[in-house]
């Protein structure tokens, strides 16, 4: 049977990074089955466009899987394929959290054939078994004979064979436009592909964070693959990326890299005696940076950048969100230890928090000005179902947009704040992001970075330029020329730095290759944290 694994885009942001859900799930495939990968961010259809496409390849199951943020589309397409004749099974942390809605069974219309509640992997197999004899059940769940939840162990963590998989929809290269990669080429790069690809180590968050969805899909016990396992992954890609003459970068999708400081040292020991460092980013909460050690041992085993969801500066909102672990007064030597050894912070904030008021983005923007140069992220506290915010917020009649996720709106609020208005907080956020990302702000980062090796200075100039695309659209080469314009004088700095060193007589040669081989890649999307989605179908 021919499967197609679908993962939709929103049709407002995109993400360049391959979800891991769906080459997992690839894995899990006995091997007589052929499966197509389709990821929307990356090759964007029309729902005539995916059945033409299903219909060519004679495709006899699709499997969506879906974030909240992508669920109207993925709901879209999945209409589109039933009509078509073809079944279609649901997954991920939406479909878990309100699982009557892709069946029909809250008032709203069908979407679904099946759906898989929770990690799928135990129950993918058993899916493609009961669609190939035309069997499908309506929910598939890992429960054991008690009915209780069964959550895979990663003990036993399958091997992606990702030196066959077709990633060419995910070369990042191609979205640069021909004058860049022209500059580039220039400066000595040759690569082929860039690519980003999503690894997990280890899945669940004990935190509980009030606005998260983490906890629920993935649950509190914090399961691991074993060091041995991770590593072959990371040397296999080392490997392919010197054959495809490319450049690999790997981003740790756990939703708390770090959570347990001595499994990690040991994980990252065994990637440096292994020789298998790669440049890396992870998702990191700042408590856990206060040890210098593992900072070190980060930094030495290929990290660049580590996401931390700061939130807010205010102590009262970190705890009206169960987040108090978080603390601002820390924020800034946690950054200064991390630049220290050459580590840099994509740091999230979050708007319309019940204690914000009025001018909370220029207070958040005076404390990020103070602090070593990173990639500041802002977003709207977002009600996302099922989570304890969002029962909070139901039970005190202040959501405005119960549905929000049926006609996604980036940057919009869902709900009514207590000291702002909904007009305020989304003008907060609109100020936060034209100020931290502006010409002026970029130039004074470079400014800062002038005693720091060129490498350093190119990821951000780079990875500034990419990231602004986050909240403002520059897809479309117009709109490529205005922000290069816009950013001529520091563009022209750094890369008139870069060309001199190229050719600098005696100098010995450095491949740009390795300068900006560490940029992160920016995941378009708001600011609150989306759990990763290993496993869901």
């Amino acid at each position: 049977m021919n499967i197609l694994l679908y993962n939709p885009d929103n049709e407002v942001t995109n993400n360049f990074m391959p979800h891991l859900w769906m080459f997992l799930l690839k894995s899990l495939t006995p091997a007589r089955h052929h499966v197509f990968l389709v990821d929307g961010n990356a090759r964007r259809m029309s729902e005539m466009e995916l059945v033409d496409y299903i219909k060519k390849n004679n495709v006899g199951l699709v499997g969506i899987g879906a974030m909240t943020r992508m669920v109207a589309k993925a709901y879209k397409m999945a209409d589109a394929v039933r009509a078509a004749g073809i079944p279609v099974v649901m997954g991920g942390p939406h479909v878990t959290e309100v699982p009557d809605e892709p069946l029909g069974r809250d008032g709203g219309p069908r979407h679904a054939d099946a759906i898989a509640l929770g990690e799928a992997d135990a129950t993918w197999p058993q899916i493609i078994a009961d669609a190939e004899r035309g069997t499908l059940k309506e929910i598939y769940a890992p429960l054991n004979a008690e009915g209780k939840e069964v959550k895979p162990t990663l003990t036993d963590y399958p091997e992606i064979p990702w030196a066959s998989m077709d990633l060419s929809q995910f070369n990042m290269m191609n979205h640069i436009p021909k004058t860049g990669r022209s500059v580039l080429r220039r400066m000595g790069m040759t690569w082929e592909s860039f690519l980003m690809i999503p690894i997990e180590s280890g899945r669940g968050c004990p935190y509980g964070c009030e606005f998260c969805t983490v906890t629920g899909f993935f649950g509190d016990s914090i399961r691991f693959r074993s060091d041995e396992s991770v590593v072959n992954e990371l040397l296999l890609l080392k490997s392919l990326e010197k054959k495809q003459k490319g450049k690999i970068t790997v981003f740790f999708i756990d939703d708390n890299f770090a959570i347990n400081p001595k499994r990690t040292k040991s994980l990252l020991r065994a990637i440096i005696a292994a020789g298998a460092q790669v440049p890396w980013t992870a998702q990191i909460s700042m408590n856990l940076l206060r040890d210098e050690e593992l900072v070190s041992l980060i930094a030495e085993s290929g990290a660049k950048w580590i996401f931390m969801g700061l939130e807010s500066i205010d102590p009262e909102n970190l705890k009206s969100v169960s987040k108090g672990f978080n603390k601002p007064a820390e924020y800034p030597a946690v950054l200064e230890r991390l630049a220290r050894h050459g580590l840099y912070g994509i740091t999230s904030f979050i708007f319309g928090m019940d204690s914000d008021r009025p001018g909370v983005a220029e207070r958040t923007l005076e404390q990020i000005r103070s602090w070593p140069p990173g990639l500041p992220v802002f977003g709207l506290l977002t009600p996302y179902p099922s989570t304890p915010l969002y029962d909070r917020l139901a039970a005190a009649g202040r959501l405005t947009r119960p549905k929000h996720w049926l006609d996604f709106k980036p940057f919009h609020m869902a709900h009514t704040p207590l000291g702002i208005s909904i007009e305020q907080a989304e003008a907060e956020v609109r100020q936060a992001w034209t100020s931290a990302y502006d010409p002026a702000t970029t130039a004074a980062a470079l400014e800062w970075l002038e005693d720091r090796p060129l490498v350093d200075r190119l990821i951000h100039l780079l990875s500034r330029i990419a990231f602004r695309g986050i909240y403002f659209p520059q897809m479309k080469r117009r709109e490529w020329l205005r922000v290069l314009f816009e950013n001529r004088s520091p563009i022209f700095k750094v890369f008139s730095k870069a060309v001199e060193g190229k050719f600098r007589p005696g100098r010995q040669k450095k491949s740009a290759d390795r300068q900006i081989s560490a940029g992160p890649t920016p995941q378009s999307d708001n600011a609150v944290r989306q759990p990763s989605e290993a496993s869901s179908v």
